[in-house]
């Protein structure tokens, strides 16, 4: 399998008004560096897996929006409790759409998994990954199936320093 990765970093504010989250129930910032990783089975024509240009663009967009901002009062967010898991979750789903979209290019259609982790500190991080959906429609029985992933449940779990945090399973759509 091979992979390109790209990062950025952002800035925010958030308070997780829970008491399992002890001190961090109130106002505090957070710096994370965010590494999004690519996947795919093969390489292109060109020789690469994603257009780096267009997938450091992507991610750039996906976090501006956030950077230097209060978590607490964006709309998008109301309500939710904004741990480092859910934000990995978050610029999963806007990766994996800009993949599906065209926006990483033709590149990006033959996209296998997608992984993006936020760096806390260097001593904590958490991760997300999730397979894409592969590209053309699905074949009606997996033996005759144009999709390597046929018959492979599609996963996606977000792990924190190595452990399994939470997962969730669902059918490839490639069946």
């Amino acid at each position: 399998m091979f992979s390109v990765e790209v990062r950025d970093r952002i800035m925010i504010g958030h308070s997780l008004p829970d008491p399992f989250f002890g001190p961090a129930q109130n106002m505090h910032g957070a710096t994370f560096v965010v590494d999004v990783a690519f996947f795919r089975e093969t390489l292109t024509k060109q020789n690469v897996v994603v257009d780096i240009g267009a997938a450091l663009d992507v991610l750039n967009k996906t976090l501006k929006p956030l950077n230097y901002q209060n978590l607490d009062v964006l709309p998008q967010f109301a309500g939710v409790l904004t741990t480092t898991e859910f934000l990995c979750k978050y610029v999963f789903d806007a990766m994996a759409a800009a993949a599906k979209s065209g926006a990483l290019g033709q590149d990006g259609a033959g996209l296998a998994r997608i992984r993006v982790t936020l760096h806390e500190t260097d001593l904590a991080r958490a991760t997300y990954e999730g397979t894409l959906a592969c590209a053309g429609p699905p074949s009606p029985s997996p033996a005759t199936s144009t999709c390597r992933r046929a018959a492979t449940p599609m996963t996606g779990g977000c792990w924190r320093n190595g452990a399994t945090w939470a997962s969730r399973r669902s059918t490839s759509p490639c069946r």
